[in-house]
């Protein structure tokens, strides 16, 4: 059987008998789209008399091409400087319709030119969700014209604690250097256009009503205290300082998601709605009057509340709401999309409360933690997922019903940069966690992970040659 190493692995492939011997391979496949096949399926038939590639949509040609220029490399040399391809037929689908990655630039920003090539990586292994998280405590990454001290202020943060942060850690280390940048509306612009050439959607994530330090720091009258100044935060972990929920806070994320709706065309906008302390609003007379008038018996009520007046701005343009899923315990909207990162639970109880969900869970795929021995790898922030782990990983619970089964739209993994400062220590944590992965988004045939390994170490050159970093394999 011939040399074929395609990450990741199609539904169904089959090689067959003889060659296609061509000058130019790649160029000489003919390639259409075809109204016989569903809109996600592609076929690829090699046999000698040529290469067909097929698909029911252009975005499914672009995963034939895809899956094509892979099963080239296990061409060989033949005479007159012509190459032999093998003859295969490949049918192939994807599993699952989301299959995304999450790449967090509000702790450490990335430069634009690597979140490009991370789209070229999510390209290679067909994933096409790229979910940025752009805001958070420690810093704000997207240009907003009415509020420019969102970026002038909060996108900048004097220093960084040094070391791992523990539970109930009072006292920290620093390293003495300003951190920051931003994207601007125009380099947005170029990172959608960039992966809709690809096939994949964008996703922003404007974090609220927590983790909104930076912007309480550019404009102090979104705090609950106001007569307060704070900085844009320097450590990790999750700050109290969270959002009032006075009428002027509400229009000021209104006029930020409108801002945000302009440069990202995706059907799909996340509001984070994770990890929000309620005890601000306990103590600050405002929030209490609120609460109030709202006729709500507990303070932490009110994030459903504001979440639900904010998120009338995504309704208005036809966009959905996609929060964490903490938002199930807030009675947000129905049609919510729920992501479920705090375990794979968590996403059944979305699911039985009639939510398309995408499972997320941190036991499973969490990218910013451990893959090996703490003694010698980098700094992270715990647990361990080596990459057998992401390899076995099952998307779909056991135990749902068919209708609740078909609520979980996909699946997504994180890359949380808290300890990562840059694109090496990104590449290295991502990869290749990110290839197994995307066997489970696809919905590859699992194979022994000796098989998922031979087929992988050949791909890491594809890696290499876009110029990521990955950690070698063992």
């Amino acid at each position: 059987m011939p040399d074929i190493a395609i990450v990741p692995a199609p539904r169904e492939l089959t090689v067959t008998e003889g060659q296609w011997i061509s000058e130019d391979p790649a160029a000489d496949a003919v390639r259409t789209v075809v109204e016989n096949l569903g809109e996600t399926e592609y076929r690829i038939d090699v046999t000698p008399d040529g290469a067909r590639l097929s698909a029911g949509s252009e975005d499914a040609l672009r995963h034939a091409e895809t899956t094509y220029e892979q099963l080239l490399d296990a061409a060989v040399p033949a005479e007159d400087g012509k190459v032999a391809v093998p003859a295969v037929r490949i049918a192939d689908a994807p599993r699952f319709g989301w299959r995304g990655m999450m790449l967090d630039v509000a702790r450490h920003f990335m430069p634009k030119d690597f979140v490009l090539k991370v789209l070229d990586v999510i390209a290679l292994h067909r994933l096409n969700v790229l979910h940025l998280h752009l805001t958070d405590d420690q810093g704000w990454r997207v240009q907003i014209d009415a509020y420019p001290r969102l970026t002038e202020i909060g996108a900048w943060r004097d220093q960084s604690m040094v070391g791992k942060m523990t539970h109930h850690q009072t006292e920290f280390e620093y390293d003495g250097q300003r951190h920051g940048g931003f994207y601007t509306k125009d380099d947005l612009r170029e990172i959608v256009a960039y992966a809709a050439e690809r096939g994949i959607t964008v996703v922003p994530e404007i974090d609220l009503p927590g983790h909104m330090q930076a912007a309480i720091a550019a404009y102090p009258e979104l705090g609950n205290f106001p007569d307060t100044q704070l900085g844009v935060r320097q450590i990790w972990g999750i700050s109290d300082d969270v959002l009032n929920v006075n009428d002027e806070t509400v229009e000021f994320v209104r006029t930020v998601l409108r801002e945000v709706l302009e440069i990202f065309p995706s059907p799909y906008i996340h509001l984070g709605g994770d990890e929000c302390p309620s005890v601000q609003w306990t103590e600050a007379d405002a929030a209490q009057k609120r609460q109030a008038e709202l006729g709500l018996t507990e303070a932490g009520q009110l994030q459903g509340w504001f979440t639900a007046q904010v998120a009338e701005v995504l309704a208005e343009e036809g966009r959905r709401l996609v929060g964490w899923d903490e938002m199930v315990e807030t009675d947000c909207p129905k049609d919510a999309v729920i992501m479920a990162w705090r375990s794979a639970e968590r996403g059944e109880i979305a699911v039985k409360a009639g939510h398309e969900t995408v499972m997320a869970p941190c036991e499973s795929v969490y990218f910013d933690y451990y893959q090996g021995d703490p003694k010698t790898e980098p700094l992270a922030i715990g647990n361990f997922i080596p990459l057998e782990k992401v390899y076995d990983f099952e998307v779909i619970p056991a135990g749902l019903s068919a209708e609740e089964e078909a609520r979980i739209v996909g699946t997504q993994c994180q890359i949380w940069t808290e300890y990562m400062e840059g694109p090496e220590q990104v590449g290295y944590m991502l990869l290749p966690r990110l290839s197994a992965f995307a066997e489970r988004a696809w919905g590859s045939p699992k194979t022994s992970y000796d098989e998922f390994l031979t087929r992988l170490r050949p791909h890491l050159a594809r890696i290499e040659a876009i110029g990521v970093n990955y950690r070698p394999l063992d």
